[in-house]
């Protein structure tokens, strides 16, 4: 959606005002917290009536205007405890996020941590285990270098993956949510909530976070500079992103 600079291209947003005017639904799906897209969701004018959020990679769909929750999907404590205990024995920081701010039991809260407060605008808390009892846990994050996080990844148990959706959504983020969570069912029920048919949908993704978003719509695309593994799930490739990538898309697949 956003040029290396972090911008909405005139491009994009041309696009993306056209195809709302032609009355497709333009919905951004995120791993973020909507704190960290209002800002986006503001300049693109999706924060109007009849629009809508995914957000935690799924965990949560909103309507933009009325923030009224669609879908939630939440880690229980036990969870938390599991996750958190795992991080310790493998010596990586790790961070719980609700929607309301992130939880670290870190007394050296990771770089990383501090790198995902700013980006999606939330507080950082220090908290104890103990004082995460009644927290409504939306997603969890094991955040280090690239070259650590990957010798953690490859330690994780199995059992880790057969109770956890697991994505790793930059080199040095892994996030963890519920297993029925993925932005793929969350634009699965939304979809069916609007009364839009697969064949009617449209993705576009980069990363490994939206490998089940683009395989549960009708049209998935893949960014010219995204992950090489998605590309071969993918029934078109746009251009790069910044080369207005998500405009190409809309204007050549859906509004022609």
């Amino acid at each position: 959606l956003l040029n290396n600079k972090k911008e909405i291209t005139p491009e994009v947003y041309s696009a993306i005002q056209d195809a709302k005017d032609a009355g497709v639904k333009v919905v951004i799906a995120t791993g973020r917290p909507i704190s960290g897209v209002k800002s986006l969701l503001s300049d693109l004018h999706l924060n109007e009536a009849g629009n809508y959020v995914v957000t935690f990679n799924g965990g949560l769909v909103q309507d933009t205007a009325t923030g009224e929750e669609l879908i939630k999907e939440t880690l229980s404590y036990e969870d938390y405890l599991d996750i958190e205990f795992l991080s310790r024995k493998l010596g990586v920081h790790m961070h719980a996020i609700t929607k309301d701010g992130i939880y670290t039991a870190n007394r050296d809260i990771g770089k990383y941590t501090v790198y995902e407060a700013n980006l999606v605008n939330m507080p950082v808390f220090y908290r104890t285990p103990d004082e995460m009892k009644n927290k409504e846990i939306v997603k969890m994050m094991y955040i280090d270098e690239p070259e650590f996080l990957e010798q953690v990844i490859a330690k994780l148990p199995k059992e880790l993956y057969n109770h956890y959706t697991l994505v790793k959504s930059a080199p040095f983020y892994l996030e963890i949510v519920k297993k029925s969570v993925n932005k793929g069912m969350a634009i699965s029920h939304l979809a069916e909530k609007l009364g839009i048919t697969k064949e009617q949908t449209m993705a576009i993704g980069d990363e490994e976070n939206d490998r089940a978003m683009l395989e549960v719509v009708g049209n998935p695309v893949v960014m010219e500079n995204g992950n090489s593994e998605l590309k071969k799930i993918a029934k078109y490739i746009t251009k790069t992103n910044d080369e207005s990538g998500v405009a190409y898309a809309i204007r050549e697949w859906v509004l022609k």
